[in-house]
């Protein structure tokens, strides 16, 4: 049986990923008649909706067009900090949305790593925005990144991934780097109650003896000094909750969406073609040397076997990097512009063979 102190950090783990994409709406649930849907949405050829905000210059005047995709328990009302007078300078239109079962779009019991590819595909094509966009993943929402690459690179006219979770379950990865990561056990022991006994495992997330969100949020075990300092500023974890969590439809949100991110895929990352070969500055990784979700030497090992990817480097950054200010300006200019910021080059010598 897994031990309390195991769960504890199962739980801050989920925690961890789930900040790094904040803000949930209000309500997360599905499309019933009892919900009230106040943002604009699409319906998918499958019947599905899905809801959408839209910010920067009207998409008709735009020069770059960019779907942000959230992570783990966000919606698309996640803070992405480009300041206004940079996206006008830029011509940036921003699309955000609600992947499926988040906030005010029906969930996706078929949910796998083609249908989040598909869903951004439709909802691209639905509102016009162009042959070719741009596609930015946060965190968890990086896995619907990577199947944009594998399964519409066509459509793409560059992409950036922020703190984005790694599968352990790449074939490419190899053992000696994964081999003592507790992060690796502790995912592996998640999948297995998610995939065989996920009611055992609703039981355990909602007891009372796990430690609370503010308990996790001062942890430096799951935070480094400059991620706690942000938590200071923006909410804390109301989507974790034991009350949201006994809510059947965001637990299973929740599950669906943790055992897609890191269970089978069916390709492998790293064995990718560069869908830009004639431009090596539209594939960008965004990472923090001191994350202690990702470790930031199994992110370098990733963006070595791709050489075709842009790697980036907050040196004192954790895995919410994506709230320090100045990232977002700096992500925006490598991506659209090929402005490289030598604050976020890394250190050389220390890459992992």
């Amino acid at each position: 049986m897994v031990s309390r102190a195991a769960i504890v950090l199962l739980i801050g783990l989920l925690g961890m990923v789930y900040q790094a994409t904040q803000l949930p709406p209000p309500n997360l649930n599905d499309s019933s008649d009892d919900i009230h849907v106040v943002s604009p949405r699409i319906r998918l050829g499958d019947g599905r909706y899905l809801a959408y905000r839209e910010r920067g210059v009207l998409k008709d005047k735009a020069k770059h067009r960019i779907i942000i995709v959230h992570g783990f328990g966000s919606s698309k009302d996640m803070n992405f900090l480009a300041p206004q007078e940079l996206i006008d300078e830029l011509s940036v239109y921003i699309l955000q949305y609600d992947r499926a079962g988040y906030g005010e779009s029906d969930p996706n019991p078929k949910r796998s790593l083609k249908s989040e590819a598909l869903d951004i595909e439709e909802l691209a094509d639905q509102l016009q925005i162009g042959s070719k966009f741009y596609v930015i993943g946060v965190s968890m929402g990086s896995y619907a990144t990577w199947s944009c690459l594998n399964y519409i690179p066509n459509r793409l006219a560059g992409v950036a991934m922020i703190a984005p979770v790694i599968n352990y379950e790449w074939p490419s990865l190899p053992e000696s780097l994964v081999r003592e990561d507790y992060r690796k056990k502790l995912i592996q022991w998640a999948l297995w109650f998610a995939n065989y006994s996920p009611r055992l495992l609703h039981w355990w997330v909602t007891q009372k003896w796990l430690p609370s969100n503010s308990v996790i949020e001062k942890n430096p075990a799951f935070f480094n000094k400059r991620d706690i300092d942000i938590l200071k500023t923006i909410p804390g974890f109301p989507m974790l909750t034991k009350d949201k969590l006994k809510e059947q439809v965001v637990f299973d949100t929740l599950r669906g969406d943790w055992m897609v991110a890191f269970g089978n895929w069916e390709f492998d990352p790293m064995k990718l073609s560069n869908p830009f070969p004639q431009n090596r500055s539209l594939v960008h990784i965004w990472q923090g040397y001191e994350d202690k979700v990702v470790p930031s030497q199994i992110q370098r090992f990733v963006s070595r076997k791709l050489p075709w990817i842009l790697y980036h480097e907050v040196p004192d950054g954790g895995h919410l990097i994506v709230h320090y200010s100045g990232l977002c300006d700096a992500i925006l200019k490598a991506l659209l512009l090929g402005e490289e910021n030598l604050s976020y080059r890394p250190r050389p010598a220390i890459f992992v063979s």
